[in-house]
C-alpha cells in the first residue's frame, strides 16, 4: 500500500492512497488498482468537490442535498473557510453520516423523500435564504472541477490502465475524472458502475438522452440513490464514458466483504461499486489492468457488520 505524494494538489486535499492486493488480483484473475479516498477528508472523494465550492464562492451560507458524504464534506469544508451549511437528507440516510454533518457544524433538514423531494426542500430554503449559494453535491461546476483532481492523480500514477471503473449517482465523480484525465492530455478509458435498482445513467447512456428514476432508488448503495444525473455531468459523461455496468445488490454486498477481506479497507456499498463491477462482468477485465476508485467508507457500525455477516 503506498500514496501519491508527488502530485501537486491544492491544500488541504489528501492524496488518494493506492492500494494493490495480490490475493484480490489472484482470486478474481484481474489486475486490480485501487484508488481509494476512504482515507480523504471526511472519508471520501466528496471532500474534494466540497472544498472546491467552499473555497470558490463569495457566499457566507451554503445549502445542498446530499446523501450523506457530500454534506460531511461541505460542513468540514465550510468550517475550514469560515462559513455555513444547511444539508438536506432522506430520513432514512446512514446515522453515521447525519452525525459528522452536526459535528463538524453542519446544520442537518431530514425529510420523507415520498412526502417531498430534496429538490423541492432546496428550494423552499433557497427562497427563506435569497443571499445563500445553492450548490449540488454533482451537477455543479465547482464540483465537476474539485472531482478532476482525482483523474489528474491516477493518471500520474505508474501504471498503464486499461480503463479506471467509478461509482455513478449523480454523476459528479465520474465527468470529474473524465475531465482530469482529458487535462493531463491521457486517453484512459472511463466506466461507470451504477446499482441495477438505480440504473438511470445507464438508461440514459443507452436512449442518448437523461432519463431520470421515477423515485429515489432503495439501493443498499446509499450515495447513488439519486433521481437523475446532473445536465452537466451528462455532457461529458454522453461522450466521455465507455459503458456503464448495472450492478446487482448481491455483486455490491459481495465486493464490500471482499475489500474487507482481501485488502483490509472499510468500503461503504456506493465506494464498493467499481468492483463490484467486475465481480458482475468479470469476463470483460480478465487479464487486463484496472484502476477501481473506492469512493468512500463511511457506513453505519451496525450495517457494516451485517454486510460482512451475509451469506
Amino acid at each position: 500500500m503506498r500514496a501519491m505524494f508527488d502530485t501537486p494538489l491544492e491544500a488541504p486535499l489528501r492524496p488518494t492512497t493506492i492500494i494493490e492486493s495480490f490475493r484480490l488480483n489472484r482470486d478474481l484473475g484481474v489486475r486490480i488498482i485501487l484508488a481509494s479516498e476512504t482515507f480523504q477528508h471526511t472519508g471520501s472523494f466528496k471532500f474534494r468537490a466540497a472544498y472546491r465550492v467552499a473555497s470558490s464562492v463569495p457566499h457566507k451560507l451554503l445549502i445542498a442535498a446530499s446523501s450523506g458524504n457530500f454534506g460531511q464534506a461541505l460542513a468540514y469544508a465550510c468550517s475550514l473557510t469560515g462559513k455555513s451549511c444547511i444539508v438536506v437528507m432522506p430520513s432514512t440516510s446512514s446515522q453515521v453520516k447525519v452525525d459528522a454533518i452536526r459535528e463538524y457544524g453542519g446544520q442537518v433538514e431530514l425529510i420523507n423523500t415520498r412526502v417531498v423531494t430534496r429538490k423541492e426542500r432546496v428550494e423552499q430554503l433557497r427562497a427563506e435564504h435569497p443571499d445563500a449559494y445553492v450548490g449540488n453535491s454533482s451537477d455543479d461546476a465547482f464540483v465537476i472541477e474539485g472531482n478532476s483532481s482525482l483523474g489528474t492523480e491516477i493518471c500520474a500514477l505508474n501504471y498503464t490502465f486499461d480503463c479506471v471503473i467509478a461509482p455513478v449517482g449523480g454523476g459528479g465523480l465520474a465527468s470529474g475524472l473524465i475531465a482530469g484525465i482529458r487535462r493531463a492530455g491521457k486517453a484512459i478509458p472511463v466506466v461507470g458502475a451504477e446499482p441495477l435498482l438505480g440504473n438511470d445513467a445507464a438508461r440514459s447512456l443507452r436512449a442518448g438522452e437523461i432519463i431520470p428514476n421515477e423515485f429515489e432508488p432503495f439501493t443498499i448503495a446509499d450515495g447513488a440513490r439519486t433521481i437523475s444525473i446532473g445536465k452537466l455531468n451528462w455532457e461529458i459523461l454522453r461522450e466521455g464514458l465507455q459503458e456503464i455496468i448495472e450492478v446487482p445488490e448481491n455483486a455490491i454486498v459481495d465486493a464490500v466483504r471482499l475489500l474487507f477481506s482481501r485488502t483490509n479497507l472499510k468500503v461503504e456499498p456506493t465506494g464498493a461499486l467499481s468492483l463490484a463491477a467486475v465481480l458482475a462482468e468479470p469476463g470483460k477485465f480478465r487479464k487486463r489492468t484496472v484502476c477501481c476508485v473506492v469512493s468512500g467508507g463511511n457506513v453505519d457500525p451496525e450495517t457494516y457488520a451485517k454486510l460482512l455477516a451475509k451469506r
